[in-house]
């Protein structure tokens, strides 16, 4: 393959490889500051980052608040002291080479608040912010503050010319780079739009070139594009080295840098990443943000596709075919429904799915007593850890209240990515019954020779590895 030159990011030469940042203490300081030592691109989640105790193990992060505005705040300085703890890790680490970024979640709740609070904490530690799920458009204001570059996520180029029109042509200098992701092939969330369908991936290499003109049409010709998402070795890539359709351009990994060595999450995920097969990772809308996200078949999602199909519209009083009565707990209270949903209803209280809940959509979700009773706890110990949460209907502003109903079809991501990052038994295997996000490439793992045997490599093996185009 053709030799892969360096790439100027944040005004320093690094090689083309960047860490993906994946949130929930997922991305560390550990990690990235091995990735920057190595010459690369090192990238930490600041999405509740974990801190440590003085053996080095992640603190719990428990929460004391009686009410969610309260434990919000909590949420929000966890955020901020773990967040300069994993920069200070990753400078250290990092031994002045490559560059450190933080990533950042838009839509996370307080995400401006803790972004300027890392910076504040974190001066001269870090080099980049990272920033996707949703449009951040004050991100480039805030950069300018502090006088760091940032790295919009984007999956198209309409997504970047709106945030440019808007935004970032006024903070066109500190622009390091865009980072093009792939919504059909990345992990965690994914930027589908509603014009695209889930179920007909379309080639990077096009929606590529249509941002880069953009680009270059505003004068961005040197800044480069960072593609991510179904990157696994850079030899498939070689055609875009060195493409002037391209142009400056470097690679994400997610998923790969999971497994080494120095990744802090549990062996048994990175044991579990190795048996992935095609068609594990599942792309679903199931995620309290509303977005698209991508995480491995397991029984989470499974249980999950069940609540989806264990639905049926439902009516306060007959119209139509809506004209069967359905008493609901607990004072027997009719709804109406269709004679054909009247019965499934039946078989599926006769699998034990008693209990209907309802959704914001007017239909009924049919679930066990021990999973309504596990819904509501989760609805009610909320922490306000997203902007805007369906699962709760949370709102991290105004009337703190999305003035929508909560839905019992989602889940509390907050619990889910903490159980498993920490690997918290109390409710079963994490790796089977919480969020276990993956890119679609992760089923690669078990037929690449690099992994032979289950070996996990340190991050230094994995960058070299990378380099040589596998």
């Amino acid at each position: 393959m053709k030799n892969l030159n360096p790439v100027v990011i944040g005004g320093v030469e690094t090689l083309p490889i960047v860490e993906g940042g994946k949130g929930v203490a997922v991305s560390t300081g550990k990690s990235a500051g091995a990735m920057a030592a190595a010459g690369c691109v090192g990238t930490f989640s600041g999405v509740n980052a974990d801190t440590y105790d003085e053996n080095g193990q992640p603190m719990p992060q428990v929460y004391q608040g009686s009410t969610r505005r309260e434990r919000h705040e909590e949420l929000v300085a966890f955020g901020i002291k773990g967040g300069i703890e994993q920069a200070q890790i990753a400078h250290e680490m990092s031994n002045g080479k490559g560059r450190i970024h933080m990533n950042i979640l838009w839509e996370m709740g307080g995400a401006e608040r803790i972004l300027e609070g890392i910076m504040e904490g974190a001066k001269g530690l870090v080099h980049g912010v990272t920033c996707g799920a949703g449009m951040p458009y004050r991100l480039g204001e805030i950069a300018e503050k502090y006088n760091i570059y940032y790295y919009p996520i984007v999956s198209s180029m309409r997504a970047f010319r709106a945030l440019w029109k808007r935004a970032y042509a006024k903070t066109a200098e500190l622009l390091g780079g865009v980072v093009y992701e792939d919504p059909w092939l990345a992990g965690g969330h994914n930027g589908l739009s509603n014009s695209e369908d889930p179920t007909r991936p379309e080639d990077p290499y096009p929606r590529v070139v249509e941002l880069r003109r953009f680009m270059n049409e505003v004068g961005l010709y040197d800044t480069p594009i960072i593609m991510a998402g179904g990157v696994w070795n850079l030899g498939e890539w070689a055609h875009w080295l060195d493409n002037p359709e391209i142009g400056p351009v470097s690679f994400q990994f997610g998923t790969r840098p999971i497994v080494t060595q120095e990744s802090e999450v549990p062996e048994k995920w990175k044991r579990r990443l190795l048996t992935l097969k095609e068609g594990d990772v599942y792309l679903n809308r199931f995620s309290p943000t509303g977005f698209y996200s991508s995480a491995v078949d397991n029984a989470f999602i499974k249980e999950l596709k069940g609540r989806e199909d264990r639905q049926i519209p439902y009516a306060r009083e007959p119209e139509n075919l809506m004209a069967e009565p359905l008493p609901l707990p607990p004072r027997g209270r009719p709804v109406y429904v269709e004679p054909d949903d009247l019965a499934r209803v039946s078989a599926w209280q006769a699998e034990g799915y008693t209990l209907p809940m309802k959704t914001p959509d007017n239909t009924l979700m049919f679930v066990t007593p021990e999973k309504a009773d596990e819904i509501l706890l989760d609805q009610i110990n909320c922490m306000g850890c997203l902007s805007h949460c369906r699962f709760s209907n949370w709102k991290d502003h105004d009337d703190y209240n999305t003035g929508k109903k909560a839905d019992p079809r989602s889940f509390c991501i907050q619990k889910a990515l903490q159980d498993i990052v920490h690997y918290n038994t109390g409710r079963g295997d994490p790796l089977e019954h919480q969020l276990m996000f993956a890119g679609h490439n992760a089923f690669r793992f078990a037929s690449d020779p690099f992994y032979k045997d289950g070996f996990i490599p340190t991050v230094q093996q994995l960058v070299d590895r990378i380099m040589e185009g596998k």
